[in-house]
């Protein structure tokens, strides 16, 4: 599936769906260096052999990457950045959502209108400062205009597995950016950590603006929400929040910000500016 009639681009850098298994095999050897190589994940057997991260959800995913086109040949494609995306009508079918191993999503499952989940969003070392981050995002917001998506969720995650070093940040989460129940994802119980660490009056929200990792960021300017819970995931070193942001929900600000430049998106003003989140 294309993008746009003609792929979105800025200097060597292209976003776009991986097209072929190749480029698929790509995007997973960059998820294994970011996941496991850099933030410690554990990775299986299978997995340290073949230097990729893989799951039985590649198979069914559509995988969004951005390729360095002065790096890249046509039998070894230069991938430096990759999100995976999930649509309803897609996880329906049999496979569910990779976020029900941590998340009851009943809420988001009941409602009317396509939801989509996120995943799997890493960007190069050597490409975090050259654009990559806003092409993945001009590349989501594509996607959702085009499937007219309502909701998007996934994991937010927060590097390490102490939620009692966490616990500022998760309490804030909590107080600040709570999901009203009609969005409201919750940790499953067997695998459910308290948020509710600090009381509201204990935390100064400017403080913890400094820590959150850019993209939970991004998303929270964003007007995106935070189920109950968090789950913490050994495997990958995290403490995993679950974020849910309503595509039509982008502030006032981001849209004025991006007047200046939606002619050259070609995508409405308020999916598109999500682009710009990070």
């Amino acid at each position: 599936m294309e993008l746009q009639k003609e792929a979105l681009r800025f200097n060597n850098l292209e976003v776009r769906m991986a097209n072929n298994a190749i480029e698929i095999d790509a995007a997973q050897a960059l998820r294994y260096r970011i996941f496991y190589d850099e933030m410690g994940a554990i990775p299986s057997p299978r997995n340290r052999k073949a230097a990729r991260d893989t799951d039985p959800y590649d198979e069914i995913c559509d995988h969004l990457i951005v390729v360095d086109l002065e790096q890249s040949r046509i039998e070894a494609p230069c991938v430096v950045g990759a999100y995976r995306l999930l649509r309803g009508v897609v996880a329906n079918e049999g496979a569910g959502f990779y976020s029900e191993g941590e998340f009851d999503l009943s809420q988001l499952l009941t409602r009317p209108g396509e939801i989509m989940e996120l995943g799997r969003s890493c960007i190069d070392t050597a490409y975090r400062k050259r654009g990559a981050m806003q092409l993945l995002w001009r590349g989501v917001a594509d996607y959702i205009f085009r499937h007219d998506v309502d909701i998007m969720f996934g994991c937010g995650s927060l590097h390490g597995v102490d939620p009692i070093e966490a616990r500022c940040v998760l309490s804030y989460l909590h107080h600040y950016h709570g999901a009203p129940s009609h969005l409201r994802s919750k940790a499953l119980a067997h695998r459910h950590v308290d948020m509710n660490a600090l009381q509201k009056d204990a935390i100064d929200p400017d403080a913890i603006q400094a820590e959150l990792p850019p993209l939970l960021k991004g998303y929270l300017r964003l007007g995106a929400y935070v189920g109950e819970g968090a789950v913490i995931d050994h495997q990958f070193n995290t403490i995993d929040v679950c974020v849910v942001l309503e595509t039509h929900k982008v502030t006032a600000k981001y849209l004025q910000h991006f007047s200046r430049n939606q002619a050259r998106l070609q995508v409405p003003a308020a999916v598109a500016a999500m682009a710009i989140a990070s």
